[in-house]
């Protein structure tokens, strides 16, 4: 549109012009080397204009013949810059696929014909990693750094080069020069608050964070969140040695994030040791309400030294009403209330939450209220093996690693606020309602034959790990005829029965008449359960004692699932009922 209307503008002038001469007629006359030309003004004029023209295109001739060889070598290089692209592309294609030896051809084309282009190092670089050349990996990233554009780039690659072999000093000291070179590159600041964290250099880690954020390059909430977490991380190390200034920390960690729970209850526990007992009751409900967790009401509940279990149990009623009806404070109270004795009162807290799968912890409480209760022993085991079974609590979890309180970083990966509140990961395949055992031994030293335990024959000739973890499934030998509740609970529908082998596969020999089987029951630790001794319970609710093997080595958890409940004897033949009992154990 707006060439159209040049166009328009120009004929317009010509039009004007031409019209402006024909209306002033006039003649031109030119005397020269004895030459007399006239004419009129008209055709003076086109002749002066078509000489014009004349020596516009005559220059554009010769400078088009002058630039030639220009113009040759342009269109070459041209070519050789397309084909260079075009191997690059197919390069970084290669390096996406995984096809090392197509990346290093493409790399090497691309490097021939674009020369020392920023892409072409990033492709070798890319295409030697890919092929495990850590050297010309490393060459290409050093030669990164001699351009500017490229040298953020280069430094991250010699980075990553570094930790691939160990070398965090070397790691650190890229990181270090790439957030100084930009102080918005997230992976280098990322790297030197896992670099300041690892070394608790928290106030070096805060002006690195507010460097970062002045840019205007870093999410806000982000930055919030990393602040509040850094400053929780200083208040915690100052607690003891600098209580004003852990205490200022905590007040900003806890304005920046309200949810973030260790800096809660730091703040609480902080301002309670000042004396300032109102304001720590504030602030911990008003972070109670935020996040209803466990520190958060033992700060609380404990705010005042030296009160008594019954004031410490009118404390966790409050927190109680705050959020009624949340599992957590029903907790909370059901446990002030035991540690204050009363007992009905505590059961009727944690009543509501038997109805589905009560956590471990729940049904431990419950196992201590029926100690004191008129149940007795029975009713105790029955909740101890329900714990067993139970759902994991929640705990503070950080790259699969789980921790008895909050760290600022992760002790696999050093990410900042890596820890979260969640319940760990039950085992892969075990059933909800999977009997397992309590009875946890760490006698590593016997080995079951594999065809002894279903679904193990596999692993027989595996050697157990170091580090392994110690199942024991135990069956009381008795000597007379089992009651009938016994039989009934423990023997399978004959339809299922299969004939009992041995180790090697042979059939078992048959036992004499009159031994019989009891429904193992899984033993707990004395420390959990406050009973004396192991016992199997019958059918009947009756009690045997059975052997307890002792080991020298420390008791282990229990990681790897059952093929079947420890208690499920598992099918046998309707004559193997008077087979003697074994007491097997598993070492994973």
């Amino acid at each position: 549109m707006i060439r159209i209307l040049w166009y328009i503008v120009i004929i317009a002038v010509l039009a004007t012009g031409a019209a402006w001469l024909a209306d002033r007629p006039g003649d031109v006359a030119v005397v020269w080397q004895g030459y007399h030309i006239e004419t009129s003004v008209a055709v003076a004029v086109l002749l002066v204009l078509a000489v014009v023209v004349a020596a516009l295109l005559a220059w554009s001739v010769l400078r088009m013949i002058l630039r030639t060889p220009d113009l040759v070598g342009a269109a070459t290089s041209g070519r050789r810059r397309a084909r260079g692209f075009t191997a690059l592309s197919r390069g970084m294609i290669a390096v996406g696929s995984g096809d090392a030896a197509m990346a290093r051809r493409y790399a090497l084309e691309a490097g021939k014909l674009l020369g020392r282009e920023p892409m072409t190092l990033l492709l070798r670089a890319q295409a030697a990693q890919l092929a495990g050349d850590r050297k010309t990996a490393e060459a290409a990233f050093n030669a990164m750094l001699e351009q500017p554009e490229t040298r953020v780039l280069g430094l991250r690659g010699l980075y990553v080069e570094a930790r691939r072999k160990g070398d965090l000093a070397n790691a650190f000291a890229f990181a270090g020069k790439a957030a100084q070179l930009d102080p918005a590159v997230g992976w280098a600041n990322e790297a030197m608050l896992e670099h300041l964290g690892a070394q608790r250099r928290w106030r070096d880690a805060l002006g690195m964070l507010e460097r970062r954020l002045a840019t205007g390059r870093m999410d806000r909430d982000l930055a919030r969140r990393q602040r509040a977490v850094l400053l929780t991380a200083d208040a915690l190390d100052s607690a003891d040695t600098d209580p004003d200034g852990a205490l200022e920390a905590a007040r900003q960690a806890t304005k920046l994030a309200p949810d973030l729970v260790p800096a809660v209850a730091l703040y609480g526990r902080l301002l309670s040791r000042q004396g300032a007992l109102r304001k720590a009751s504030r602030v911990l409900e008003a972070g109670w309400k935020q996040a209803q967790h466990p520190e958060i009401a033992a700060a609380y509940i404990d705010m005042r030294p030296g009160d008594s279990a019954l004031d410490r149990l009118d404390r966790a009623r409050n927190l109680q009403r705050l959020t009624p009806g949340h599992e957590e404070a029903r907790i909370i109270v059901a446990r002030t209330a035991i540690d204050a004795r009363e007992y009905d009162r505590a059961r009727a807290a944690l009543e509501p939450l038997l109805k589905d799968r009560p956590p471990a912890r729940v049904c431990l409480m419950m196992a201590e209220i029926a100690e004191h209760g008129p149940a007795g022993a029975g009713a105790v085991r029955e909740w101890l093996a329900r714990a067993s079974r139970a759902p994991r609590d929640p705990a503070w979890i950080a790259d699969g690693v789980v921790s008895d309180h909050w760290e600022p970083i992760s002790p696999v990966s050093g990410r900042l606020d890596a820890f979260v509140w969640a319940a760990p990961t039950e085992l892969l395949g075990a059933h909800p309602t999977a009997w397992t055992s309590e009875d946890v031994i760490a006698d590593g030293d016997e080995t079951m034959a594999a065809g002894d335990l279903p679904g193990l024959e596999d692993a027989a000739g595996a050697p157990a790990p170091s580090a392994g973890r110690l199942i024991e499934a135990s069956v009381a030998a008795t000597a007379g005829k089992p009651s009938p509740a016994a039989v009934a609970s423990a023997a399978p529908p004959p339809e299922r029965a299969t004939e009992a082998r041995g180790p090697s596969g042979a059939a078992a020999p048959q036992p004499p008449a009159g031994a019989g089987t009891t429904q193992q029951a899984a033993a707990v630790p004395a420390a959990a359960a406050g009973a004396a001794g192991d016992v199997a319970t019958g059918g009947a609710g009756e009690a045997s004692p059975r052997p307890r093997v002792v080991a020298s080595r420390p008791p282990s958890e229990v990681i790897f699932p059952m093929a079947h409940a420890p208690d499920d004897p598992g099918p046998v033949a309707d004559d193997d009922e008077g087979s003697p009992q074994v007491s097997r154990r598993i070492n994973l």
